[in-house]
């Protein structure tokens, strides 16, 4: 994995955290515990922090840069890109969203896939995004919150990954049958 200190600016990482080995973390960023960071990931804070609260998980392809704050259990799908904004706890941030600068995400929002919300947004709490440019659609389901299990995948992936993600060769994999 590639883990950069700049200008004096070093990462901080929760020792429960997972970080795969593709990922890139520069700068003043810091990861709470149990937290998952997936393949190539990127999260830069080389003239900016960046803070990544508990039990959060950031899938393959996120980007993360500028002032960005991640509330606990934050889950930002794939290809994701955060930039200088701020998400409460609960918010789910779909496949290939785009969140720019100031925007602030209220607790167990939701924004769908391939939604752009314009900077400076405010969304509310409970709230359901979509769109190009983004608003909200309507509120999110109170079974939400009333289903939510800290059993999901990404949740448990931080404890697993470590022991079973297993790097094989090209002819170990063409020979797998």
């Amino acid at each position: 994995m590639a883990i950069y200190e700049f200008e004096g600016k070093r990462p901080r990482i929760g020792k429960t955290s997972y970080v795969h080995p593709s990922a890139v973390i520069i700068g003043d960023v810091e990861i709470g515990e149990g937290c998952w960071i997936g393949p190539q990931v990127s999260i830069r804070a080389d003239v900016n922090s960046i803070s990544i609260a508990d039990k959060s998980n950031l899938q393959d392809n996120v980007v993360v840069h500028g002032n960005t704050t991640l509330g606990e259990y934050s889950h930002i799908g794939h290809a994701a890109v955060l930039h200088g904004c701020t998400l409460e706890e609960h918010v789910l941030v779909a496949i290939n969203a785009v969140l720019l600068d100031g925007v602030k995400v209220g607790e167990w929002s939701v924004i769908a896939a391939g939604a752009v919300v314009a900077p400076r947004a405010v969304i509310p709490a409970y709230s359901m995004v979509m769109g190009v440019p983004a608003s909200v659609v309507g509120r999110v389901p109170t079974e939400r919150k009333e289903t939510f299990s800290e059993e999901g995948a990404y949740l448990t992936f931080p404890s697993r990954y470590p022991q079973s993600l297993v790097e094989i060769s090209m002819e170990d994999a063409q020979n797998s049958g």
